[in-house]
């Protein structure tokens, strides 16, 4: 059992970025913690400025890009008794790069990240939560989820899955007493860019897109999960980006994705 009353929420890539700040946001709501990722140290900082906020925080090393990954960290959280409220799905991996050019390892390890290791935690959380007919989950997709992106083909399919997958579990989660929610950002100024060699990209060039942060999109993500909405998209830009792969030839709104993704 948890050593508090408090409900008990898992962030994956909590060390930077919208996973950082939708710790704060869950802290803020009366969740204590559980941060996963690889740097250790950044996690360490995050948790004593949650303790600020009335939080406790347990900080899990965990490389969720290598196999078996989530498995590891699940059994980490048995071993310590802590019993999962809320999973926030939130590591993630790019990259910029024509596909045939694109580093074998690199693509394991976003396939590894984006679809594998998500897919498994989603899996193994779910079956307490609806024994307990309570919790949630959040799955942190992208708009990349509604086009091909060509320049980053395998990230913008891994968001694609990961949208389809949770629209379809809260179909099936219906009347559980679940709360799945799937949050697209757009354009975010984090350490994402940087990564993903994407900085350079038409996209963040173009007057009508204005990068939101990372706190914003969180802020906003978590409010979306709270009112139990299905899927929320940031951004009217976005917004109006989505809807409109609904009714433009595909193969436009693919040219256009090019267009955009291209980097110079």
């Amino acid at each position: 059992m948890n050593p508090s009353s408090r409900p008990l929420a898992l962030v994956t890539g909590a060390s930077s970025g919208i996973g950082a700040d939708l710790a704060r946001e869950l802290a803020k709501d009366g969740h204590d913690l559980v941060l996963a990722a690889r740097r250790v140290d950044k996690m360490q900082t995050l948790a004593e400025e949650l303790k600020a906020l009335g939080a406790a925080a347990t900080v899990i090393a965990a490389d969720l890009s290598q196999p078996g990954g989530a498995a590891r960290l699940v059994a980490e959280l048995e071993a310590r008794a802590l019993t999962i409220d809320v999973l926030v799905n939130n590591a993630g991996l790019g990259d910029n790069q024509v596909f045939h050019q694109e580093d074998q390892k690199r693509i394991g390890e976003m396939l590894q990240v984006n679809v594998v290791a998500l897919t498994e935690l989603t899996r193994l959380m779910l079956p307490g939560m609806v024994a307990r007919r309570r919790g949630g989950v959040l799955l942190v997709a992208s708009t990349a989820a509604f086009q091909p992106g060509p320049q980053m083909a395998v990230y913008c399919a891994t968001k694609a899955y990961v949208l389809s997958l949770g629209e379809a579990i809260r179909y099936e989660l219906r009347g559980t007493g679940i709360v799945v929610s799937v949050l697209c950002p757009g354009a975010t100024t984090t350490e994402f860019s940087r990564v993903a060699n994407t900085d350079g990209m038409a996209l963040f060039k173009n007057p009508m897109v204005q990068r939101m942060t990372s706190a914003e999109v969180a802020r906003q993500g978590y409010a979306a999960y709270k009112a139990g909405r299905g899927v929320l998209i940031t951004g009217w830009f976005n917004k109006v980006g989505a809807f409109s792969t609904r009714i433009v030839p595909r193969s436009a709104v693919t040219a256009l994705s090019a267009s955009l993704l291209k980097r110079g």
